[in-house]
């Protein structure tokens, strides 16, 4: 793969050069990838995991090449609605991953922070806003945000607007789960709807929205019957193979198009031997990018991720006959929205189902809400008797991760449940390795 190291370079270079020049070339090669997930799948993967590839590869370079087809949005957007309209949603998270493909994530990031942006901002936003602030990357005609989980969105998009015009339609969600929370946000995303309408020139059909609903609801059921399936069989998949199942989950869901990539993985999945080895619900951000994590979880026999609480944050089955009322719900009810324990309640129903053997958590570099609130989850696995290891580092910012730190303690956390020494991991009284990694937790949340 040479060939495309080298041009990865070339456009990393005239990017930092001439950064307001070399969009064409950075969209080139997201098409290139597009044709080669198609013709030379990724060797190693299940077929599932390549056709899982090769959709998202697609969505994301379709999407890039006709700015007046999709929005901008963070991952928790109401998709539903915006696909309604024929229009796509790109969150600006998922978007700064695939630029970071281009290795332009810290020029991006030192680019937004030398305009002005603050360092303590995460940076997955730092990334997007360099992109768009250098002029990198070309604008939408609209985007949306939501409150929830990331107190950075509504800034960032506020940012976004002042600089580059692009207007965006700002949904507050919010935290208490009763029926005046629920009607006060279903009028929000009936006024939303009514946006696209007015400024895309489409009336809505009520009808599409109801169904995809109701693919919506049968794709979160298949779903859970694929991540059991995969906590009993040996399914190769990569670190990054779960960013694109979380971007499928937020982006196309509700389309029939995943709703048979999802369908086609159980049937696959069924053709792979059992797995005997450990397994591990991930929990928060996906740092795919991370040398050791990818040598321990990419197609190995050993330890295999079987879910991720950011792919399934939201378990609810939907009522189609109340598409307004019933996104609001969803997003309401979302395991990142609310208290922490919230949260954890939801990951520990998960873990109930599918029957980890381990946690581990990754506590994303300026994400307040993760490293706060992990050791209310450390708490409530304990009793579950299921070890938790957390992990500091950042999803996407090469420099803020220690590859050394990360390492020795994966490795020792691994080799613990090997050992059969879950009780030492998991228990009150743990080691000195357990005690210190409680300290630095708050540390942390302080």
């Amino acid at each position: 793969m040479w060939i495309a190291d080298k041009y990865i370079d070339y456009v990393k270079e005239q990017t930092a050069a001439h950064p307001g020049q070399s969009w064409d070339q950075m969209l080139l090669g997201f098409k290139l990838n597009k044709l080669r997930t198609k013709v030379l799948p990724k060797k190693g993967i299940s077929k599932g995991y390549q056709k899982l590839e090769s959709m998202m590869m697609s969505f994301v370079a379709d999407s890039l090449g006709r700015p007046d087809r999709y929005v901008w949005g963070n991952i928790f957007s109401p998709c539903e609605i915006i696909g309604c309209f024929g229009l796509n949603t790109l969150s600006i998270e998922c978007l700064s991953c695939y630029f970071s493909g281009y290795h332009l994530e810290d020029f991006f990031i030192d680019y937004a922070q030398n305009t002005g942006i603050a360092p303590t901002l995460c940076s997955y936003h730092k990334t997007f806003v360099g992109a768009i602030d250098s002029g990198a990357v070309p604008v939408p005609e609209y985007a949306v945000t939501t409150s929830l989980s990331c107190d950075g969105n509504l800034n960032t998009f506020r940012y976004l607007e002042k600089k580059k015009g692009v207007p965006f339609t700002f949904l507050d969600v919010p935290y208490r789960d009763d029926e005046a929370s629920v009607n006060y946000l279903a009028e929000q995303l009936k006024e939303f709807a009514s946006e696209l309408g007015r400024r895309f020139g489409k009336p809505f059909d009520e009808e599409k929205l109801k169904r995809a609903i109701r693919i919506e609801n049968e794709t979160r059921k298949e779903l859970m019957r694929f991540f059991k399936l995969q906590s009993e069989r040996y399914y190769p998949g990569e670190l990054i193979s779960h960013l694109y199942m979380m971007m499928g989950m937020h982006l196309l869901i509700g389309t029939q198009e995943f709703l048979d990539l999802i369908r086609f993985m159980i049937k696959d999945i069924e053709n792979y031997p059992k797995f005997d080895g450990k397994k591990i619900l991930w929990i928060h951000l996906l740092p795919f990018y991370q040398e050791t994590l990818q040598s321990y979880f990419n197609s190995n026999r050993k330890y295999q991720i079987i879910a991720s609480d950011i792919i399934i944050d939201s378990m609810e089955e939907m009522d189609e006959t109340r598409p307004f009322h019933a996104l609001s719900k969803k997003i309401i009810r979302n395991l990142y929205n609310g208290s922490y324990s919230h949260k954890a309640e939801m990951v520990e129903h998960l873990a109930d189902t599918l029957h980890p053997d381990a946690v581990i958590q990754f506590c994303h570099w300026g994400c307040k809400q993760s490293s706060g609130g992990s050791l209310l989850l450390k708490e409530k696995l304990q009793e579950r008797e299921i070890p938790m290891l957390i992990l500091d580092g950042d999803g996407i910012d090469k420099r803020n991760s220690h590859d050394g730190q990360i390492k020795t303690r994966l490795e020792a956390f691994l080799e613990m449940l090997e050992t059969g020494d879950e009780a030492e991991t998991a228990g009150k009284g743990g080691a000195g390795y357990m005690r210190q990694t409680a300290e630095e937790e708050q540390e942390r949340a302080c």
